[in-house]
């Protein structure tokens, strides 16, 4: 064994995987990237350093286990002293979540349009909501 340098086990191994894919995973939600910046993480130099060092997760060999692919966009956003600064504000966490949910909702409707079979029938359109002041139909 060389002095300073510690093995790690494959156990230890196997778990700080696991704690970095959920952290990564953790950045895709514009709502933890704010607690981050609101209790300061983002200024401090060694939590940098570990942004920096996450980096490895853009490596296809690791990011096939991501179930959140839109994390690897934050985490280098990340790497931008201006975006953690921005980070604090409420206002550019919420558009930072509206933007997330408006590209997973058209990824959503346009990735079902790609998997529908090009001589399958379009799916029915929802019933429309009764009107005000009209009494509902009994099924």
């Amino acid at each position: 064994m060389m002095a300073g340098k510690v093995m790690e086990t494959e156990e230890q191994n196997r778990i700080r995987f696991q704690v970095e894919l959920e952290f990564v995973q953790c950045l895709a939600n514009p709502n933890y990237i704010h607690f981050l910046a609101q209790r300061g993480y983002l200024k401090e130099q060694p939590f940098i350093n570990y942004l920096k060092y996450l980096q490895y997760w853009r490596e296809p060999e690791y990011a096939r286990y991501l179930k959140y692919p839109m994390c690897l966009h934050f985490l280098e956003l990340l790497q931008h002293e201006a975006f953690r600064r921005e980070c604090v504000s409420a206002q550019v966490c919420k558009f930072m979540d509206d933007q997330a949910i408006l590209l997973w909702q058209h990824y959503t409707r346009r990735r079902t349009r790609t998997l529908q079979p090009p001589d399958a029938p379009a799916p029915p359109a929802p019933p429309a909501p009764p009107q005000q002041g009209q009494p509902r139909q009994q099924s």
